[in-house]
């Protein structure tokens, strides 16, 4: 299976008044068309700035972009504004994190949607707006012709985030990112937006990357999980593998945060002790060696790179666990 998009030691880091801050450091990543990736770490992990920035949407004089970004063998950091702006939609799509700020309140949802399409793919009104209402009903929202001469603030949380999936695919891209897309809905829902996206991923054909701070919710719906942390990738491996043979400290704490039905009542949830690192400051050994149960003073003083496991597994630790 050959790639179609390749991320290759992307650094992005902001000028701020405190200083250079380092929001990613280093991350190498492919995805095959067609296939479903997890990217998960706590917030302030550089999950979102990566994906950001791989879509060309993070610019300015206090941005510094190094490495390699490629759709399909186009180099997509070299891009000026307006050419990476010709492959939004069309080729490369995100669904924003929260859809009550993503869409505009003050247009109805129809015309919001309508607006791509004529556009991007030259469709005249009438046909845009038919389009929209296969598009709505694609993504399973009841009654569109209804839905459509609504404003957000009408429309459910559910409902809302799936007119931002119905925008997001309407021109049919090669690629979707989808950013914290279960945030804020409830367990049910949340269930419901994740099996529509892995639907229309089998449908359209698409490779799709889902951004999260929960392993649970990419359990069962991608091909391979990326873990981040303090900006870097700190474990990656196909789903089934990682869950069964998870090698790095950070990717069981994160295992072990998620809530289970099987906990004896008044049992305390577990939590990952301490802070994640500040990425301003100067950094000397591993990223997660102050919150790490394991930790040595080898890894607070030297850094760890990643180390191939075999079978498309890579962790980045000196004490990984189940090792002999």
């Amino acid at each position: 299976m050959s790639n179609m998009f390749e991320i290759e030691n992307l650094r992005i880091a902001f000028n701020t008044k405190r200083g250079e801050l380092n929001a990613v450091r280093g991350v190498t990543l492919s995805i095959a068309k067609g296939e479903s990736v997890g990217i998960v770490g706590e917030s302030g992990s550089g999950k979102t700035v990566m994906s950001r920035a791989s879509m060309g949407l993070l610019r300015g004089r206090r941005v510094k972009r190094e490495g390699s970004v490629k759709l399909n063998g186009i180099e997509l950091l070299t891009m000026t504004a307006k050419e990476i702006r010709e492959l939004w939609g069309k080729q490369i799509a995100m669904v924003f994190q929260d859809p009550m700020t993503a869409l505009n309140p003050v247009r109805r949802v129809g015309p919001q949607m309508a607006e791509a399409l004529v556009k991007r793919m030259g469709m005249s009104k009438d046909a845009a707006n038919a389009r929209v209402l296969e598009l709505l009903a694609l993504v399973r929202l009841p009654e569109p012709e209804k839905q459509v001469v609504k404003y957000p603030h009408q429309l459910s949380g559910g409902m809302r985030q799936r007119v931002m999936i119905a925008m997001a695919i309407a021109c049919e891209p090669e690629i979707l990112f989808a950013d914290e897309p279960t945030t804020a809905l409830d367990v049910t829902v949340q269930a419901q937006v994740l099996e529509l996206m892995g639907d229309l991923r089998q449908r359209l054909g698409m490779a799709m990357v889902i951004i999260t701070h929960d392993l649970g919710v990419v359990a069962t719906h991608t091909d391979k999980i990326a873990v981040m942390y303090g900006g870097e990738v700190v474990e990656i491996a196909p789903t089934k593998e990682l869950f069964a043979n998870m090698r790095h400290p950070y990717t069981e704490a994160l295992m072990k945060s998620i809530p289970r039905l099987d906990r004896a009542p008044g049992e305390r949830m577990p939590a990952i002790a301490g802070t994640p690192p500040d990425p301003v400051a100067e950094r000397v050994g591993c990223a997660f060696a102050p919150r790490c149960a394991y930790a040595t003073d080898k890894c607070h003083t030297e850094h760890p790179e990643l180390t191939d496991a075999g079978n498309g597994h890579a962790y980045r630790c000196f004490f990984p666990l189940g090792a002999k």
